[in-house]
């Protein structure tokens, strides 16, 4: 039996620190583990907190990413000035992912969890993992992109890979597509790469359609559910059970790592969508339901995207780490918690788990929206379906 049921690696000053005003809020992470400790979860037997080993050795990182890439990273770290120069650009360097003195070691610290959650599936050591201020998915092998330097899911992925997993999924429920990924393993028939997004022709990074099913040689192995804007928990609903359920299953994987990014909160500012926080426990459990169904309960559970610091990602990501034992938390939140809330600039925070203001009701939208789901649905099994004919059998 594992040693732990579940392995939490993270602490407080991970994660990217772009500045100014820039989306990326370390809050998010330090909020949702802050909400596991306040609501008892670290105290369970079966559950242990570990702090990340070292930032990963650039050796170690070139087992993902393209050795001249993370020479780039080092260079414009040390000398942030050197990225207003045009070229930077082609390593993603600037915009997005401005340079800053330390912007490599943060990222590889990140990296670090996320191969050390890998690690302790692989060993036996824990059967499930979350890390919570990880989930950049957006940057390739040799190229930052999205808010990211190193794509932290994709360390995960190969680390399970040459742990020895035969097949292993990457599921993405982050509202933009989980494209760095995907292009990563494109043409790895050992990886399935699922994502769930907001229509790339409506958000950023603009990619994610459903003829996007795998290279030759790994034909199927990528899945996409570009979905409308405005959708909501219904269409999230469904996109769990008629797309990436079938779809996982057919696949059988041998262990899941999922990104679970909230940026579909309709409060979330970089958006569409229009998803409240009640949804959040059902997708967390389909996902712990699949694992369990599949990998003997392995996997491994991302942060990701959620901009509104003080809202979603703190009680979403602490529900995720609670449904990974099996649990899940109503009620009131510890006052201690909110406390901590107002210290660190959270004006109004909530009082319970599910509290939430649902967007206005617009029954002529969602009756649009409705209807574009169900031709999304449709438009990607069929794209699936000579490859995996069991999506087209229940149709």
């Amino acid at each position: 039996m594992p040693e732990h049921a579940l392995l939490i690696v993270h602490q407080d000053d991970m994660g990217m620190r772009f500045g100014g005003d820039h989306p990326t809020d370390q809050r998010r992470h330090q909020l949702a583990v802050a909400l596991c400790r306040e609501a008892g979860l670290l105290e369970q037997a079966g559950v242990a907190y570990e702090a990340p080993p070292p930032p990963m050795p650039d050796e170690e990182l070139a087992r993902v990413f393209a050795p001249a890439f993370i020479r780039a990273v080092h260079r414009y770290n040390d000398t942030p000035i050197l990225a207003a120069a045009p070229e930077a650009a082609q390593w993603g360097i600037g915009g997005d992912n401005n340079a800053y003195a330390g912007m490599h070691n943060d990222s590889a610290l990140v990296s670090a969890a996320a191969g050390a959650a890998a690690d302790a599936l692989i060993s036996g050591r824990a059967r499930k993992a979350f890390v919570p201020a990880a989930g950049a998915h957006h940057g390739t092998h040799n190229r930052a992109w999205g808010f990211g330097i190193y794509n932290e899911t994709a360390i995960a992925v190969q680390w399970l890979l040459d742990g020895g997993c035969e097949r292993v999924c990457y599921i993405d429920l982050d509202v933009h597509h989980g494209n760095g990924t995907q292009w990563i393993f494109y043409e790895d028939p050992r990886v399935m790469t699922v994502s769930v997004h907001e229509s790339g022709r409506h958000l950023f990074p603009g990619s994610g359609f459903p003829q996007e099913t795998g290279a030759p040689g790994a034909e199927g192995s990528s899945a996409n559910l570009a979905l409308p804007p405005f959708s909501g928990n219904a269409a999230y609903r469904r996109a769990l059970h008629e797309f990436v359920i079938p779809v996982v299953e057919a696949f059988a994987p041998d262990a899941i790592v999922a990104q679970c990014g909230v940026d579909h909160h309709h409060a979330d500012p970089l958006a569409h969508m229009l998803t409240t926080i009640d949804l959040y426990p059902d997708l967390w459990e389909g996902l712990d339901q699949l694992a369990t169904s599949l990998c003997d309960g392995r996997w491994i559970a991302m942060g990701g995207g959620g901009y509104n610091p003080c809202v979603a990602p703190p009680r979403a990501w602490a529900s995720l780490a609670f449904q990974m034992i099996g649990q899940r938390i109503e009620g009131n939140l510890p006052e201690r918690w909110r406390e901590l809330a107002l210290i660190l600039g959270c004006d109004t925070p909530a009082y319970t788990w599910t509290e939430d203001t649902p967007p206005a009701a617009d029954p002529d939208r969602d009756r649009s929206v409705a209807q574009q789901v169900d031709e999304a649905i449709t438009r990607s099994r069929l794209c699936l379906s000579p490859y995996w004919p069991s999506l087209r059998a229940d149709m």
